[in-house]
C-alpha cells in the first residue's frame, strides 16, 4: 500500500470495522426483507430496518456506558438504511417480489455470526469478565432481531422456530473469549467466532436441526 502498511497490517487494524460493516448490512437487509413481507410503506420499512440493524448494538452500548452510540458515531449508516429502504422499495415493486420468510434467514444468519462474535470482543476490550462479554455478544446479535419480530407483530423468530440460534452465539462467543485470552488479534478472533457461528447456523437451517421442546 502507498503508506507502506501491508494488506494484512491493514486489515488487523481496521478488520473489525469491515466486520461492523458487513453484519450491519446484513441484520439490515433482513429487516427490510421482513419489512417488505409485511407490505410496509416507507416509514415502516426504515423503522423496522433500522431497529434490526442498530437495536442490540445500541442495548449492549447502553449496558457497557459506551458512547456515544456506534451509530451516532458513524452517522452514514442512517443514510445507508434510508437509501438501502427506498431502493427496495422501488425495486420489490417494479419487479414484483414477495420476500419469503427464509429470504429474511439467510441475511440474518450471517448478521448473527458477526454481531455476536463483534461484540464479545468489543465486550472483553472493555475489561468485562468473560461471561459478561458473551452475553453481550449474544445481546448484540439477538436483540435487534427480537424488535424486528415484534414491530411486525410476529413472535421472535428466536424464541419459536425450535432451530439453535442463540444457543449459537453463546458458544461462537466463547470461541472469540478463548482466543482473545491466547493473545490473538481481535480482527482473527472475530472472524473466526463469526464463521464457525454463521456456518453452525447455516447447517442449522439446511439440516433442519432442532431443540428439545417441552411435551405436554
Amino acid at each position: 500500500m502507498t503508506s507502506g502498511i501491508s494488506i494484512a497490517e491493514w486489515l488487523v487494524t481496521n478488520g473489525n470495522i469491515a466486520f461492523e460493516i458487513i453484519g450491519t448490512l446484513a441484520f439490515a437487509l433482513s429487516g427490510l426483507l421482513e419489512a417488505a413481507r409485511k407490505k410496509l410503506d416507507i416509514v415502516g420499512m426504515a423503522m423496522v430496518t433500522f431497529l434490526a440493524a442498530f437495536g442490540g448494538g445500541t442495548l449492549r452500548d447502553i449496558l457497557l456506558d459506551r458512547r456515544p452510540f456506534f451509530w451516532v458515531q458513524n452517522q452514514f449508516w442512517i443514510w445507508v438504511v434510508l437509501a438501502m429502504c427506498l431502493l427496495a422499495l422501488i425495486f420489490i415493486r417494479s419487479r414484483h417480489l414477495e420476500p419469503t420468510e427464509r429470504a429474511t434467514a439467510w441475511p440474518d444468519a450471517i448478521g448473527l455470526g458477526i454481531f455476536s462474535a463483534g461484540g464479545t470482543s468489543i465486550a472483553l476490550q472493555a475489561g468485562a469478565p468473560a461471561i459478561v462479554a458473551v452475553i453481550m455478544g449474544i445481546i448484540t446479535a439477538v436483540f435487534g432481531g427480537v424488535l424486528r419480530d415484534v414491530v411486525v407483530n410476529e413472535i421472535p423468530r428466536a424464541f419459536v422456530d425450535h432451530q439453535p440460534y442463540s444457543i449459537l452465539a453463546f458458544a461462537g462467543g466463547w470461541v472469540v473469549v478463548g482466543l482473545h485470552y491466547v493473545g490473538t488479534s481481535s480482527f482473527i478472533a472475530v472472524g473466526l467466532g463469526a464463521l464457525v457461528i454463521t456456518a453452525l447456523r447455516f447447517a442449522a437451517m439446511i439440516f433442519g436441526w432442532r431443540l428439545p421442546t417441552w411435551r405436554v
